[in-house]
């Protein structure tokens, strides 16, 4: 007697965090990795990062976004499509000069009716008017930020930060181990802001040894000149065919 294999209806926590430590990442119903990002002909190294929580302080500009955040009103709850959010989305990828997914229903679920991950929403409210959205993924001991968006008429008051911290206080509030922001880019500031909530908290992904490191620019300097030294070798090097 033969039993069918049923779908993974929801990836376990630690299965997610096994996969985040290992520089894995969501991708629509998908875990991905990748080391190079291809930007207007160039090609560009890409470094994942996450921060160690037990290690965040705050500055005084982390403080003043968090005092900024209790003038709205911030909701938690799980995740669920909804014209609201896509709106909201809409107004967002209107105003910003970068590629960036045509909907949020295309970067999550990209025509799947289920999701796999365990996914919650923080809303950000002005009264009944959501004004910024940041969703993220749940493991057992790790945080995944995946989108923060806002309206671009709130602009002043750095949302997408905002969110970042928000997320950040929650993992701490839950007894996580890490929260993983996504990637940095060489030589491509744009994605810099990951940075934002702790820099000396941070560590930084070295693909070729599967260790993460304490974050420092010379530090990416030195994995992107190995990554592209690699590269070049298994693309240009001779080969033994007549």
């Amino acid at each position: 007697m033969s039993a069918t294999p049923q779908p993974i209806r929801v990836i376990p926590g630690p299965a997610l965090d096994y996969y985040l430590a290992q520089g894995y990442y969501r991708m629509h119903q998908d875990l991905f990795t990748c080391r190079f990002l291809p930007i207007d002909g160039g090609l560009y190294t890409v470094h994942w990062l996450r921060l160690e929580l037990a290690r965040v302080h705050y500055g005084p500009e982390q403080r003043r976004l968090l005092r900024v955040a209790e003038r709205f009103t911030i909701q938690r709850r799980p995740f669920r499509l909804t014209a609201e959010l896509e709106e909201l989305y809409a107004a967002y990828r209107a105003s910003i000069t970068f590629d960036a997914p045509p909907t949020v229903e295309a970067f999550l679920l990209a025509g799947s009716t289920h999701n796999v991950f365990s996914t919650e929403v923080l809303e950000i409210r002005d009264g009944a008017r959501l004004v910024a959205a940041g969703i993220f993924d749940n493991g057992a001991r790790t945080l995944a930020g995946i989108m923060n968006f806002y309206h671009p008429e709130y602009r002043k008051f750095s949302l997408g930060k905002v969110l970042m911290l928000l997320k950040l206080e929650h993992a701490r509030a839950l007894g996580h181990t890490y929260y993983y922001p996504g990637y940095v880019v060489h030589n491509y500031p744009k994605f810099d802001y990951k940075l934002f909530p702790c820099p000396a908290a941070t560590e930084v992904f070295d693909c070729l040894t599967g260790q993460w490191l304490p974050f420092s620019w010379p530090e990416v300097n030195r994995q992107a000149a190995e990554l592209l030294a690699d590269w070049n070798e298994d693309d240009y090097a001779p080969t033994d065919e007549a």
